[in-house]
């Protein structure tokens, strides 16, 4: 490989709530380890790589000149945008008036429901669903409707669709929120699935919100399908929010952007985004996301969902072999194991609080599933270099799980 994935950094004191958060969050964070362990930091969703070199060549390019006043988007931010569009996702004619920034994703989902919703109104959601989707809709005053997502006879989640066609009707729905790939599933959606998803919400004239940050992060053997990309009616209809910040971990430099065809709905959500004038682009992420978008990161991205494949093809594979008990559908993306650990919990009589904190007290620092509406769930990061994804469970068999 041409980057190093192995390299185990010291991301203590570096502003990283990963590691210094812990205790700090009660009911979000995990707690601290015992003495005599360290933390091996799996469970927000932020990567324990180093990212592609080409990002803080770009960011200290752009800092060493040292004024930082008013400025515009440059056209270069553009066309990365679109040559990365159209070189990964075979997106044609996406041109610069249809991208749009966002200070982040969850901002931009809320500007769309203001857009085409009123407060109390209901929104569709498949479950289990991001804790993120949860906070922000319901604290902005909406209704989330769940239609549950359900495991087939191989245990790959899918959608019910007559679930979302009942659910939107009952509810006069007419936005719903689409997370492709979904998190916390890690489902990478095939055509033929978003294609009837796409069918319920026309059937129902339902603007879609499609959250596609995860769409650089697929495991082997899948690939990432454009919502927008699926019909023409589909174009229409979608606004769909993307991001550097998961694929190259940037999160804590901000900054998102929109693609959105359809005029009438990009005036609309323009006009909602900007009013507040806080829905303002950094001129050091916008020089990030175009270091990002070099040829380096192409390269670098690819090499990282090798490795990532690696990490969940162990994870998984161990976890079936030696934790009876715990099942694990098998994701297809992102870097995230949501595990159920209902059958477990009642055959050792123990309680998933419990069980959280025997992995906290060694420093596998996973994170609670109850909030992404998984009442024996816990979510679990993977972006880690294989030898602590490794030591993580040595750990859990030694003094979690006693295999």
């Amino acid at each position: 490989m041409r980057y190093d994935f192995t390299k185990i950094i010291d991301r203590h004191g570096k502003d990283a709530i990963a590691v210094d958060g812990l205790g700090k969050n009660p009911g979000f964070a995990p707690e601290p380890p015992k003495d005599g362990f360290d933390v091996i930091p799996m469970w927000v969703a932020d990567m324990n790589f180093e990212t592609v070199p080409t990002i803080p060549k770009a960011i200290m390019d752009r800092a060493v000149h040292p004024a930082y006043g008013y400025f515009s988007p440059v056209e270069e931010y553009y066309d990365s945008i679109i040559r990365w569009h159209k070189i990964r996702n075979n997106v044609e004619g996406l041109m610069p008036e249809y991208i749009g920034y966002e200070n982040g994703v969850l901002g931009g989902v809320i500007s769309a429901l203001t857009a085409f919703a009123a407060p109390g109104d209901a929104v569709l959601l498949h479950s289990p669903t991001y804790i993120g989707f949860t906070k922000c809709i319901t604290e902005n005053g909406y209704k989330i409707v769940h239609s549950p997502l359900k495991k087939d006879e191989k245990g790959i989640w899918r959608m019910d669709y007559e679930d979302m066609d009942a659910k939107l009707k009952a509810n006069n729905i007419h936005v719903a929120v689409f997370c492709s790939p979904h998190n916390p599933t890690g489902r990478v959606w095939e055509r033929w699935e978003i294609e009837e998803a796409m069918e319920v919400y026309k059937n129902n004239e339902c603007v879609v919100i499609a959250d596609e940050i995860w769409s650089d992060l697929i495991l082997k053997g899948s690939r990432h399908i454009p919502t927008q990309s699926i019909s023409p009616d589909a174009r229409n209809r979608t606004i769909a929010f993307y991001a550097p910040s998961k694929t190259f971990n940037l999160a804590g430099l901000v900054g998102s952007y929109h693609i959105v065809f359809n005029r009438m709905l990009r005036d609309r959500l323009e006009a909602k985004s900007r009013k507040s004038h806080y829905n303002t682009m950094n001129v050091l992420s916008m020089h990030a996301l175009i270091g990002a978008y070099e040829a380096e990161g192409y390269t670098w991205v690819n090499e990282l969902c090798q490795v990532l494949s690696e990490n969940v093809e162990y994870a998984v594979n161990h976890i079936r072999d030696y934790y009876r008990g715990i099942n694990v559908s098998k994701p297809q993306g992102t870097y995230m194991l949501f595990l159920d650990c209902e059958d477990w919990c009642e055959e050792n009589y123990k309680s998933l609080d419990e069980l959280l904190k025997a992995g906290w007290d060694v420093g596998v620092a996973w994170q609670d599933g109850r909030p992404f509406h998984q009442e024996y769930g816990i979510r679990m990061n993977l972006a880690l270099p294989l030898s602590r994804v490794k030591e993580a469970f040595e750990r859990l068999d030694e003094y979690v799980f006693h295999v």
